[in-house]
């Protein structure tokens, strides 16, 4: 039975094929296996592990963090990071000052922030001798947002959020002259969310917000291709992943921020941000069936991190687990009675393929885009996963 807001169960996963090196399965739509029954992103990884390997992480890390003090002598600082107060952005933060960067931190505050993020945010900003700046989205506007994009019944309804922040961390870097936004993302221990269960582009946002949304975005940039190009080109903004260049372990990585930023753990994968718990925990696997949990489990098998025996046994033994209160809240937040929630959850489901976007246009662009990624003008992860 599919569930709904009275009853929350979720469907069951049985009768899908699942990669025999990884967890991910046939639930996600763009998955493809080779013959030996490894899928898309198991190669995706492998090609990644290729450019970015074990061996000289430590040599081409110190290249990287001369090129960006060098590149930011004589500004106030030389690097850029988003800053949520989750585990990632903020070891991220502690990285770049121990390597002697001199960030500044950058947060944007969608109205849903976690206590925990919060102070996780002040203790490491305070401790760490960071400036903040702290971008408020408009709470109408930005409801109205999250509104459209669930009105449109897809599986990327976090876009909002993930996009305000690109777009916030590039304005930022392009008005500050700093050429290096530091991104706390590794391919070894997130993986790479497929395509089908999270897409942004600028026209792939604009088209479900003039469907779905009202009124003009006004808290952030909303960025099309052009300005994105002229950032990259012109500006010459890069983003650098810091955290494929060092040996990341979650757990170790926990103690080590609670020792000594006094990190507090929120329980659950990006759960510092309440409508992302709501999102991730309760709306994915309950109308998209989509759990997000294989991803990042997925990475860790590939990283040798867990047994991919173990693995299947935290999927089988539980479901993604939700709090009813923060489900309950988040409709309300955003407005809805639950009579209104109810017939916006049982709409059908739908993708970006059923709107506007750059997709057809990035794989019209597939060599250009290699090229440029080869000379480390654009990440390469954006080719394997958009344009191959």
């Amino acid at each position: 039975m599919e569930a709904t807001t009275n009853s929350l169960t979720f469907r069951p996963l049985t009768d899908y094929r699942r990669c025999s090196r990884c967890v991910l399965d046939t639930t996600v739509a763009d998955i493809w296996f080779d013959a030996q029954g490894v899928c898309k992103y198991c190669h995706i990884h492998d090609e990644m592990d290729r450019l970015h390997p074990q061996e000289t992480m430590q040599a081409d890390l110190e290249r990287i963090v001369a090129k960006i003090k060098k590149d930011g002598r004589h500004k106030p600082y030389d690097c850029i990071v988003g800053v949520s107060g989750g585990r990632d952005s903020t070891y991220t933060l502690y990285m770049a000052r121990k390597l002697g960067l001199r960030p500044l931190a950058v947060h944007f505050d969608n109205g849903w922030n976690s206590d925990i993020a919060v102070s996780n945010i002040r203790k490491a900003t305070d401790l760490l001798r960071v400036d903040l700046h702290t971008v408020v989205a408009d709470w109408e506007e930005f409801k109205g947002l999250q509104r459209a994009f669930l009105k449109a019944s897809v599986p990327d309804a976090d876009i909002p959020t993930d996009y305000a922040i690109y777009s916030v961390l590039y304005e930022t870097a392009a008005k500050e002259g700093v050429g290096y936004i530091l991104n706390g993302h590794s391919f070894r221990t997130e993986g790479t969310s497929p395509i089908s269960w999270t897409y942004m582009d600028g026209r792939y946002f604009k088209d479900v917000h003039k469907k779905f949304g009202t009124g003009v975005v006004r808290s952030f940039k909303v960025m099309m291709m052009p300005y994105l190009l002229y950032c990259s080109f012109v500006k010459r903004i890069r983003e650098v992943r810091l955290l494929e260049y060092v040996d990341y372990n979650k757990k170790k990585v926990d103690e080590v921020l609670a020792r000594d930023l006094g990190w507090v753990y929120y329980g659950g994968h990006h759960h510092e941000n309440l409508y992302t718990k709501f999102f991730q925990s309760f709306l994915l696997p309950n109308k998209f069936n989509i759990d997000k949990r294989k991803t990042e489990l997925s990475a860790l098998i590939r990283s040798g991190q867990i047994t991919r025996e173990d693995a299947i046994a935290e999927l089988e033994a539980s479901a993604y687990e939700y709090d009813r209160s923060v489900v309950t809240y988040a409709i309300s937040k955003l407005g809805w009675t639950l009579e209104e929630w109810e017939t916006i959850y049982h709409r059908a489901p739908r993708s970006h393929k059923d709107f506007k976007t750059y997709l057809p246009l990035i794989k019209l662009l597939r060599l250009p885009i290699w090229v440029a990624c080869k000379l480390r003008m654009l990440p390469h992860i954006l080719y394997l996963k958009y344009a191959s």
